[in-house]
Parts: C-alpha cells; sequence; structure tokens
C-alpha cells in the first residue's frame, strides 16, 4: 500500500476531522457495494483510515516504525549498530530478546523469543530425545467495527466490509454494547505458511444516537413537550427504538416528570427478557412568544404569583 496521505489525499498536517472527511468521502465513491466501486481501492482507503484515524500508528507510521501494507511495525533505522557499538556487544554477554527492543509482531522479535524458549527459526525445537516441529498457531486477525444505536439495541444479520476490505456476513446479538467482541471463526487473515486462516474478532464500538441513551436493558430520552401540553395533559407521538407510540401526558405534568414505557426497552438476547423505556419530560416555549401570550402571562401572574424555588430556601 502507498503512502496512507497520498491515498486520503490530505496533508501531513491534517486534523483527525479533515481525515476522517477524507475518509467518508472516499469510501462513499468506491465502496465494492456501489455500482462504482472499487474493491481494491476501498481496502487501501480503509487501511489507510485505520492508520491514520489511530494517533499511535499514525506517529509510529511518521517516524517510518510502521509498514503501511502490513500494517506491523519495522525495526527502528538504528537497529543493528546501536546494538553492536553498545558494551553488551562483543564480550561474551548472552543476549535476551530484550537486548533487541522487538515487539511481539515483528521477524526479529519472533526469532529472539524462540531462541529463547530453546525454538530455532525454522520451527524446531531442540529436547534430549532429538528434534520435534513446533506446531504454529495460526493467529487472529483483529478489527474494530462502528455499528449504528438502533442496530447493536435490537440485533441484526447484516454485510459489513471490514477495514482491510474484506467482506463478511455477521450476526450482531441484539444488546450489544461497545467493547463486545465477536468471533467469526475461519474469517481472519490467510496465514501462507499454513495454508490456513485465522479467526476474525471484532470489536464493535456503538454508535451515540440523536436522542435516545442507554443504561443496561433501558432506554432514556429527554421528551419537549409544549406549555398547554404540560398544563391541560395531551395524547402524543414518542419515539421508541420500535417505532413510534402514543403516550399520554397527565395534566400538571412538570420538566423533570419521568413516565414509563413498560417493554420497550433492550431485549436481552440470552432470554429475550425486555427493559423499559423512560421518557423525561422537558417544557419547551414557543421560539418567538407573541403578545397575546406576554399579556396573559401579566394578567395571570398578578393573582396566581408563585416561587418554584421556595423549597430550597434561598433568601
Amino acid at each position: 500500500m502507498d503512502d496512507p496521505y497520498k491515498i486520503l489525499g490530505v496533508k501531513r498536517s491534517a486534523n483527525a476531522r479533515d481525515i476522517k472527511a477524507a475518509y467518508r468521502r472516499l469510501a462513499k465513491k468506491y465502496h465494492p457495494d456501489l455500482k462504482s466501486g472499487n474493491a481494491d481501492r476501498f481496502k487501501n482507503i480503509t487501511g489507510a483510515y485505520d492508520i491514520l484515524s489511530d494517533s499511535s500508528k499514525k506517529e509510529k507510521y511518521d517516524r517510518g516504525e510502521l509498514d503501511p501494507t502490513t500494517g506491523r511495525e519495522r525495526a527502528g533505522p538504528g537497529f543493528w549498530t546501536n546494538w553492536s557499538n553498545s558494551s553488551k556487544a562483543g564480550q561474551g554477554h548472552p543476549f535476551t530478546f530484550d537486548d533487541f527492543g522487538g515487539s511481539g509482531d515483528d521477524i526479529f522479535s519472533s526469532f529472539f523469543r524462540q531462541a529463547r524458549q530453546g525454538t530455532n527459526a525454522a520451527g524446531w525445537s531442540s529436547t534430549r530425545a532429538g528434534r520435534t516441529a513446533t506446531q504454529k498457531q495460526v493467529k487472529n486477525t483483529n478489527y474494530k467495527l462502528r455499528v449504528p444505536f438502533i442496530e447493536a439495541t435490537l440485533g441484526i444479520k447484516k454485510r459489513v466490509t471490514l477495514s482491510d476490505g474484506k467482506v463478511v456476513n455477521m450476526t450482531i446479538p441484539s444488546g450489544t454494547e461497545t467493547g463486545t467482541k465477536l468471533r467469526l471463526k475461519g474469517q481472519g487473515r490467510l496465514i501462507e505458511d499454513k495454508g490456513e486462516t485465522g479467526d476474525a474478532v471484532i470489536e464493535i464500538t456503538v454508535e451515540d444516537h440523536e436522542y435516545f441513551s442507554r443504561n443496561g436493558q433501558d432506554i432514556f430520552i429527554d421528551l419537549p413537550i409544549s406549555l398547554w401540553e404540560a398544563v391541560k395533559g395531551a395524547s402524543i407521538l414518542v419515539p421508541t427504538i420500535y417505532g413510534n407510540v402514543t403516550l399520554k401526558i397527565p395534566e400538571n405534568s412538570n420538566t423533570g416528570s419521568v413516565l414509563r414505557l413498560k417493554g420497550k426497552g433492550v431485549p436481552k438476547s440470552r432470554n429475550h427478557q425486555l427493559g423499559d423505556q423512560y421518557i423525561s419530560l422537558q417544557i419547551m416555549l414557543p421560539e418567538q412568544v407573541d403578545e397575546e401570550l406576554n399579556k396573559f402571562i401579566e394578567t395571570w401572574v398578578t393573582t396566581n404569583r408563585y416561587n418554584p424555588r421556595e423549597k430550597m430556601k434561598i433568601t
């Protein structure tokens, strides 16, 4: 893969908002499901965004420590020179994995970890009985996926495109929360020397909703009502995660009054029990108060003055 900045068409000084905007614009244009889509181009776009949207990966790439094609760390530029000039080099000091500053993801760390564990780079371990082949474990591939609020709460079966361009069919269980990890067996990257594929492990981030929020199995919403609906009561439509329902507002309701819609919360996938939805009423005055309302209030307050802060004992 080429330079991620070049792929997204942004400058190296671009901020997170610019990077995200560039990714969305290109993703909409080249998504494989579209008629004008381009799977290879989309794969490069998502790979570039995966690096530049992660501050840690971005910093490593900017320092030349991250390979954009594999997403793996590179050995530092002074790797061998720095060690050969160190006090340990050439003095018969037994080197260790830590001497080389490697991480578990690069070829050097793999080699020296094997050496420390009595296993050579060819995958053989030394034993008294002789050499025995050490089976390599097929690694999982980790992904991150953003899921709309309603899809995460109700659950859905959908076809998604992962960050490397891989398209998979997956089931998102009802009640899925941010941080949930879903495993797709055999859907990871191909391990070429084994001819096998690992699992895809997908970590979910649930997107915020415009007006719903969630706590456990319960859904919460602030509901604006008019002054006359609060005073006289009314039957109004209220949004739920299942669609709109009719809710009766009692007379003399106030801002902060909470009503409950039983069984309109999040379903629990294991036992199918439902949470509730809680509606917090918020009285909203009209954006522009006309002269008629002003005159009414002036007349009304002369005989109906009250102090809503009386219980606070403010003097």
